[in-house]
């Protein structure tokens, strides 16, 4: 189910042009892809039932996920600026105190019931994607990050890749972030805004 999105700003809309660079993002940045990243050992060993863009609440539960909301969107594009409608977006992620929806969780007996852990979604006409989630806690030897596969709408192999966050102090310490190009390492930063829940990410996937 392909989750309504907010209006965007009209910066968000003419990203599409080739001829335009997204925020803070350097010429030679904008003529790469968004670098891949390993999956991680958590991609759900079973899609729960509820697999919709909205993290934040399970279907039949009345609770809602514990933690700080956040709103991750986005534009998927290719290299030339063109949006991919239709391109399905997976996130999967630990919950607010940093546990997986897996087996190989150790912690799993102490998750958020109320977190869906796992979300998918396609991008709209415009190539935009959108989930309400929630600011992943911290996972021991890591810092907070959301895993996310994009798949191409015409076919192909998918990205995996991971979306961090500029104000997490152990980025400087995290080993995959770190093995990242600096001057691509950008492309892995989601860019921070404030909203009246929580956060807002926006985090535009490029596919090669």
């Amino acid at each position: 189910m392909t989750l309504h999105l907010p209006a965007l700003p009209r910066r968000g809309l003419i990203l599409a042009a080739p001829a335009l660079l997204l925020p803070g993002r350097t010429q030679a940045q904008s003529a790469f892809g968004t670098p891949a990243q390993m999956e991680g050992p958590y991609y759900p060993h079973a899609i729960p039932a509820d697999a919709d863009a909205d993290l934040r609440r399970v279907a039949g539960l009345g609770q809602v996920a514990r933690g700080r909301p956040l709103l991750l969107v986005g534009l998927v594009r290719n290299l030339d600026g063109a949006a991919l409608p239709g391109a399905m977006v997976e996130i999967w992620q630990a919950d607010h105190a940093g546990i997986y929806l897996h087996p190989r969780d150790g912690r799993l007996a102490q998750r958020d019931a109320g977190f869906q852990g796992y979300g998918r979604t396609r991008a709209d006409a415009q190539g935009r994607y959108a989930f309400r989630t929630i600011r992943p806690g911290e996972y021991p030897g890591r810092t907070p990050h959301i895993h996310l596969r994009a798949h191409p709408p015409a076919g192909g192999p998918p990205l995996t890749t991971q979306v961090y966050f500029p104000d997490e102090l152990l980025n400087a310490r995290d080993g995959l972030l770190r093995r990242v190009a600096e001057d691509r390492r950008a492309l892995l930063l989601a860019r921070l805004s404030a909203t009246d829940e929580g956060q807002r990410a926006a985090f535009d996937i490029i596919l090669a």
